[in-house]
Parts: structure tokens; C-alpha cells; sequence
């Protein structure tokens, strides 16, 4: 990875990592579909400003590449954005940017999946199990006074999916095809927001309880985590791949954790730690590139 794809994942890492934290102050005030909605409309509308200022971009044509982009929008933005902030109801922000963290397991399960990548490693397969055990024993199924948490967690798990899925795709069907990263992330960002204005009178109709620090978060939430966050992201996916980008949650557990413990006081339970550690470890072991490559 160069240099500069190194400085924009360490970006993205502290930014989509305090993004748990926004979204754990923003239910304070809003449901988990009224969050997904603020954010979306505030990332359009950075990337929109961004895209007047440059003046240079240019949003697509081809009616293909806008069904890739609604699929694109779905599969990265509006089910995974509303299955965190549901999930966020009933974990802790630390818990759910940890879960976020199996991502990479994922990206390279579907990967194997649909032959992007042609063969996996005895140490690979190994970083898989090890993450799933991770994951696992986050969720702790096990744990009957748990099962809030559990359903919650499976949330998470259901949008790290989900994530998973949409770097693949974008990957095949969106990068390389002679379009900047601020025009996809701006067209994508765009059409979920579309999609979830056209939705709110029949989904989005609770009622909105705004305070300084809900404010502030959700326009955090949205302007950095889903505005500029999608620009770094979709330039590390156009120079580094899916797989390599899809690691950018190597960090965010640290993030998550730290800005948990420190601004809400969670707690780090051992199995979040033991977790934490697994996971890490599953997704460094799977991440490891091919002999000859």
C-alpha cells in the first residue's frame, strides 16, 4: 500500500470510528431510521458542495451505472447504516464498532465466493475461523441475560455483511470505469438519501427530540462519516482494491473502544476484549497476501 493510501485509511479509520459514538448520541433525540435519514441528506449535501467546487465532475450517464449505484447505495449505506443505529439501541458503541470489524472477513468470504479472488491460504482460512470465533464470542449467544444484546449484536454482525458485500460490488461494477471517487461517492451518497426522503412520511414519522449534542452529532455523523468518509473510501477501493480498503476496519474497534470507554463510559467487558483481540487477529491472518503476489 503507498504512502498516501496508508495516510487516507488512517483518515477513514478515525473518522468512521467515531462514527459509533455519533450514532449512540444521535439516538438520544432520533430513531434509528430518522438517523440513517439526517445522515444521508447531510453527506449529499457535502459531496455536492464539494462537486460545485472542483467544478470538473461530472455525475454519470448510462442508466446501467445508476441501477449499480442504487444497488451500491443500498447494499452500503441504507441497510448497514440502519442496522447499526438498531443495533446501537440495545450494545454498547463499542461493541458495535468491534462487530463492524469482521468486515474484512467478509469481503474476502464473498470474494472467494464469486471467484475475485481464485484461492485461499491454510493461514487465510485460519484468519477466517479466528475472526468468526472472535465475533462469536462478542455476541456471546451463550449468555441468557444477554439476549437484547445478542439480538443488537446480530444487527451489527447483519450490517458488517452487508458492508462486506457492497465492496465487492462496487468494486466490479463501479471502480475503473472512468469516474472520480467524489462523483461515485456523491451519486451514491445522493441516491440513498432519495430513497430514504421518499420513504420517511410512512417510516420516519417518530418524534424528534433535538439537543446541541444530538445536532452536532448527527451533522458529524453525516458531513464527515458519510460525506468526505465515502470520497477516501471509494479512491482506496480505486487504488488498493476491495479487499485491501475493506481493512480500514482494522481500526476502528481501537477508536470505537477508547471513544466509548472515555465519552460514555462503557464498559470493556473480557469477552468484548478476548473478542476485540480475535478478531484483529482473524482478519490480519486472512488479509495476508498470496505467495508470488
Amino acid at each position: 500500500m503507498s504512502r498516501a493510501s496508508a495516510v487516507r485509511l488512517a483518515t477513514l479509520a478515525l473518522i468512521w470510528g467515531s462514527s459509533f459514538l455519533f450514532i449512540k448520541v444521535s439516538l438520544d433525540g432520533l430513531s434509528p431510521i430518522q438517523v440513517v435519514l439526517v445522515r444521508m441528506c447531510t453527506g449529499a449535501l457535502v459531496l455536492f458542495l464539494l462537486v460545485a467546487i472542483r467544478g470538473a465532475d461530472r455525475l454519470p450517464r448510462a442508466p446501467r451505472i445508476w441501477a449499480h449505484i442504487v444497488v451500491a447505495a443500498l447494499l452500503a449505506n441504507v441497510v448497514p447504516y440502519f442496522l447499526f443505529a438498531w443495533g446501537e439501541e440495545r450494545v454498547d458503541s463499542a461493541v458495535a464498532g468491534t462487530l463492524n470489524a469482521t468486515t474484512p472477513l467478509f469481503t474476502l468470504a464473498l470474494a472467494l465466493t464469486t471467484r475475485a479472488e481464485k484461492m485461499i491460504s491454510a493461514i487465510r482460512a485460519a484468519g477466517l475461523l479466528l475472526g468468526f470465533i472472535g465475533a462469536v464470542l462478542i455476541v456471546s449467544p451463550w449468555d441468557a441475560s444477554l439476549n437484547g444484546s445478542a439480538t443488537g449484536a446480530g444487527a451489527c454482525l447483519a450490517a458488517a455483511t452487508s458492508y462486506g458485500i457492497s465492496y465487492v460490488y462496487m468494486h466490479r461494477y463501479l471502480v475503473g470505469r472512468h469516474l472520480s471517487p467524489i462523483t461515485l461517492a456523491t451519486a451514491q451518497i445522493s441516491v440513498g438519501a432519495l430513497i430514504l426522503v421518499a420513504a420517511a412520511p410512512f417510516v420516519a414519522r417518530q418524534t424528534v427530540h433535538l439537543t446541541p449534542s444530538v445536532l452536532a452529532s448527527i451533522l458529524a455523523l453525516g458531513g464527515l462519516g458519510t460525506g468526505l468518509a465515502y470520497v477516501l473510501n471509494y479512491r482506496l477501493i480505486q487504488d488498493e482494491g476491495a479487499t485491501a480498503a475493506s481493512t480500514v476496519t482494522y481500526l476502528l474497534p481501537i477508536v470505537a473502544v477508547i471513544l466509548g470507554a472515555i465519552v460514555l463510559s462503557e464498559p470493556i467487558t473480557w469477552n468484548l476484549f478476548i473478542g476485540t483481540v480475535l478478531v484483529l487477529a482473524g482478519i490480519a491472518l486472512s488479509s495476508r497476501p498470496r505467495r508470488g503476489t
